[in-house]
């Protein structure tokens, strides 16, 4: 039987291109809580790569599970590309991995922070400094979280393709 999440995504390709690279990755997740960890974790062989993840849908676990800055955080808001950045290198750092990414954003339906439902950031912290994607998604709450689990795992095999 295939499993629906990564049979969506291309997950089983980045965890091979992690495995041939001796490279690991970890993530900070809000909008996503905790899909894509969950997402490569059903991949055969993600353990070999997979060094864990942090759940941080609350705006205060933000600042004491993966470190972004509560200045940040006060400033920009939980919904913002500089939070996402920081996610993702809190990741990387807190679970010692080379890549981290992190996922921040509105699942809907209601606006937040007068961002629309849709509206995500996807930072992703590696070798070469991080990278922040502002993306749009469509959809109820199930479709943006599987479109950013998507966008989240094409990206880091875009960059990884550099």
């Amino acid at each position: 039987m295939t499993d629906p999440l990564t049979a969506t995504v291309p997950a089983r390709d980045l965890i091979e291109v992690l495995i041939r690279r001796g490279e690991t990755i970890a993530t900070a997740e809000s909008v996503t809580a905790g899909l894509l960890a969950a997402t490569l974790a059903g991949v055969p062989g993600a353990s070999n790569v997979l060094r864990g993840g942090l759940v941080v849908y609350a705006t205060d676990l933000k600042s004491t599970l993966a470190g972004v800055d509560a200045e940040v955080l006060s400033e920009d808001g939980p919904v913002a590309p500089r939070t996402a950045a920081q996610l993702a290198e809190g990741a990387a750092h807190r679970c010692a991995a080379d890549w981290g990414v992190g996922l921040t954003g509105v699942a809907g339906p209601d606006p937040q922070d007068e961002h629309p439902p849709g509206t995500v950031f996807l930072g992703l912290a590696g070798p070469g400094g991080t990278e922040v994607s502002e993306l749009d998604m469509g959809g109820d709450r199930w479709e943006v979280r599987l479109a950013c689990v998507h966008a989240a795992v094409s990206g880091l095999l875009e960059r990884l393709a550099r």
